[in-house]
């Protein structure tokens, strides 16, 4: 009964006198002042940014006479799909395109296979020779073959003018290793040491318990990869001698170079070279362009995962 007596008057005085609100910290000037300016300049970085990718998708949808003029610039001018029409309708765009799907899809799995299979086995301080072989994975960032040892080599081991030309020669990226190494190092050991006692192997350890536990670290990589071979045009134009296996890299790097050509000759053409490359350019990133959304959620925090230490 007292104790009820006594809540009753504590909330009666807290109504007459106010209840303490929560604490606040004001932010100091300075701090305000580094909000705005940092804000400022992230949107100038994006701003940056983004202005070569608007002016591509404003000359892809114009029409000529304007692009001719230089009067287009992030808005497109007579819009125009013709260009579009005459790009997609081209077989070689669509057969490089096929090319460069295959080679990415290929040359990610292997990479992922032995990117992720070797920065395992470098992640265990148990392993032999282990500084031997981070310091080969440290020496080929650099120095490398050059590019006339690398074509001898290609070209000995009968890969020229096959896809293996294109995915093996660049299977393993030293820097993607050494960031998959440093995640594995900062795994927790009890789960890999309860695994064994239940009776899993190394193989099985590292496909039941670690694999689905990095999809973080995974995803960024695949990413990384991904990017990398879409973009790849150098190995093609270097070891691929007939047509119908270039990418699709090849393909608008063939484009602007006819482009250069045509300009040089002072040559006029039905439609503008300006307008043929940007078509050419949006088509080929836009499924990049796709594909970023499904794995940013994982980018920011695999790289943070790979270089933080417990």
């Amino acid at each position: 009964m007292s104790t009820q007596i006594d809540d009753r008057a504590k909330q009666a005085a807290d109504q007459i006198l106010g209840a303490p609100g929560p604490v606040t910290v004001k932010d100091t000037r300075g701090y305000t002042i580094f909000r705005y300016a940092n804000a400022a300049f992230l949107i100038l970085v994006c701003v940056v940014t983004l202005y070569p990718f608007l002016n591509v998708m404003a000359q892809a949808f114009s029409a000529e006479m304007y692009i001719r003029r230089g009067e287009v610039n992030i808005f497109p001018r007579g819009f125009n799909l013709e260009t579009f029409n005459a790009v997609m309708g081209d077989n070689r765009f669509w057969l490089n395109y096929r090319n460069t799907v295959v080679y990415t899809v290929t040359a990610t799995a292997i990479s992922m296979v032995l990117t992720t299979t070797f920065a395992y086995a470098i992640s265990k301080f148990h392993l032999k020779g282990r500084t031997v072989f981070i310091g080969i994975a440290l020496f080929t960032m650099v120095f490398n073959g050059g590019l006339i040892p690398n074509y001898v080599l290609v070209d000995y081991l009968g890969m020229r003018n096959t896809i293996w030309a294109i995915v093996i020669p660049n299977a393993i990226s030293a820097f993607n290793l050494l960031i998959m190494k440093s995640f594995f190092e900062n795994f927790p050991g009890d789960l890999e040491e309860a695994a064994r006692i239940d009776g899993l192997t190394t193989y099985g350890v590292l496909l039941r318990i670690v694999l689905p536990l990095s999809k973080a670290v995974i995803a960024t990589m695949i990413l990384f990869y991904a990017v990398a071979f879409w973009n790849q045009w150098f190995a093609a134009f270097i070891y691929l001698d007939d047509a119908s296996m270039y990418p699709v890299t090849m393909y608008l790097r063939n484009l602007m170079a006819g482009a250069l050509s045509t300009e040089m000759l002072g040559t006029d053409s039905a439609q503008i070279n300006a307008n043929i490359q940007a078509v050419a350019m949006l088509l080929t990133m836009l499924p990049i362009l796709c594909l970023y959304p499904f794995i940013q959620k994982y980018f920011v925090s695999g790289i943070m995962l790979g270089a933080v230490k417990q």
